[in-house]
């Protein structure tokens, strides 16, 4: 397998928790521009944003971006960057990195690992970071992942997982929402129906489990990075960008 990868992020302006999501500013610079700095920081030879808003099209060019257009119809993210990999016709074996357009703090060790990771066992590789005591292991929007002693993956939850039954359980994971794939698995993903428990959860992940695809979970020694969802978030990113300013100075 290749070592050669590409980055495409989608980005659409219609959230309803927090509408225009990727032109919000946090402190002082748009949410999609730090998106755009991490993936052209990154080993990937090209990155992509793909989106369905002319207003974030002229702010991402005019960053220096490349952006590909497309459908407002699309379920998910993936299948956004499903037709953004077939507009730019990338060839069926190039690696893929989807980087989701609200987490601006990934980290690029993250970023740059795991497309090295996609093998024909496991095409789609994901990744986690231990919970901590800072994490609230109860909130349904902080989502588990129970992995088996090969690091595929078990189960997605946004209910606890591993159930504590017997003992004082403590190896909680919290799945982070970025994939690597081949465009060739990333098409075959995109031509799949929903299934009952992706419906349940609300993660589309466990379409991916229901259908036979190994997902191989990476695990890392970082805090979980912020990724903005909500107001509160976005608050949160804001304090954090700053502090990483005030530090650098």
């Amino acid at each position: 397998m290749t070592d050669r990868f590409v980055i495409i992020v989608p980005a659409r302006a219609a959230s309803t928790r927090l509408p225009n999501k990727p032109m919000m500013p946090i402190h002082g610079r748009s949410l999609i521009s730090r998106i755009i700095d991490l993936a052209q920081s990154s080993n990937a030879i090209n990155s992509y944003i793909a989106t369905d808003s002319i207003e974030i099209k002229n702010h991402a060019e005019s960053l220096g971006a490349n952006v590909v257009m497309t459908s407002d119809k699309h379920a998910s993210g993936m299948d956004r960057i499903a037709e953004a990999a077939k507009k730019i016709d990338l060839p069926l074996d190039t690696l893929i990195l989807n980087l989701q357009g609200d987490e601006p703090f990934m980290p690029l060790q993250i970023i740059n690992k795991l497309p090295m990771l996609v093998s024909k066992d496991a095409p789609i590789t994901t990744a986690c970071v231990s919970f901590n005591e800072n994490m609230d292991i109860n909130n349904p929007n902080e989502v588990k992942v129970v992995r088996s002693k090969s690091k595929k993956a078990i189960y997605f939850s946004r209910s606890v997982i591993p159930n504590s039954f017997t003992f004082d359980y403590k190896n909680y994971l919290k799945h982070l929402g970025i994939y690597a794939y081949t465009n060739e698995t990333l098409q075959a993903l995109s031509k799949l129906d929903q299934t009952e428990n992706e419906e349940t959860e609300r993660l589309e992940q466990l379409r991916f489990l229901d259908n036979g695809f190994n997902i191989y979970v990476e695990d890392f020694e970082f805090d979980a990075p912020i990724g903005i969802d909500t107001p509160d978030d976005l608050e949160a990113a804001i304090a954090f960008a700053k502090e990483m300013t005030d530090d650098a100075n």
